[in-house]
């Protein structure tokens, strides 16, 4: 092991964590509402709802303009249809209006150069994560991207973390997970490992000191000190 480095593995969300991508998001739910003829939502509705996937922020997003239980939404015929045109708008408007967050891609380069594996783990279906980090060349910093269909089960079941700890052979006191929200919190209890939390990102529309994460860092140059020093 070398000791020179605070950490052997690092996982970090996406969404609110890598990259602000809410914009391009509601641009997506927005222009598929327009295609369906149904009515716009908000960029603060949007920001409250990114944490579970694409998919569940759909959903929310019907059961808002419709005004009915979610989980009838989910379970709907229209549904089905309308997150196929949800899906190409998506496509589309990747990476158009999304950037990295202050210092994220040259502390990514330090890490990587320093031997720490890093992963993405996050909720996002895989098809839309690999289109954002590639619009944004961040692919080749990445050792693994674990998304919201790689596992059965997604955030905060800890499978993805698992799966790394397991594979990459480090011990859990030996990783840590960078997020913004509840869930990530979460996930990172249930792997046993330590978490900081970026109070920049959405959680639900409630702050990230509510969460009880192990440290609230204010941007991503944090993650050069030692868990010491931090």
């Amino acid at each position: 092991m070398n000791t020179e480095r605070a950490w052997d593995l690092v996982l970090f969300d996406l969404d609110g964590t890598l990259l602000e991508t809410s914009p391009e998001i509601m641009d997506a739910v927005n222009d598929t509402m327009d295609s369906c003829g149904l009515a716009p939502v908000s960029q603060e509705q949007v920001n409250a709802w990114i944490g579970r996937g694409t998919r569940e922020l759909l959903a929310q997003a019907l059961a808002w303009i419709w005004q009915e239980d979610i989980a009838a939404v989910r379970g709907s015929e229209r549904f089905e249809a309308i997150e196929q045109v949800f899906s190409g708008h998506y496509a589309r408007r990747c990476g158009t209006r999304s950037h990295l967050y202050p210092h994220v891609r040259e502390v990514l380069e330090e890490l990587r150069a320093q031997g720490v594996k890093l992963v993405v783990v996050t909720n996002k279906e895989s098809r839309y994560t690999h289109a954002i980090l590639d619009m944004h060349a961040l692919t080749p910093l990445f050792d693994r991207v674990v998304s919201g269909d790689t596992f059965p089960a997604r955030k905060p079941d800890p499978a993805g973390v698992e799966s790394c700890l397991r594979d990459f052979g480090t011990r859990r006191e030996r990783a840590l997970f960078v997020g913004d929200s509840a869930i990530d919190v979460a996930t990172a209890r249930n792997a046993g490992v330590q978490v900081w939390a970026l109070p920049y990102g959405y959680n639900m529309g409630e702050p990230i000191e509510s969460c009880s994460p192990d440290r609230v860092i204010a941007d991503f140059s944090a993650l050069r000190a030692s868990p010491q020093t931090a």
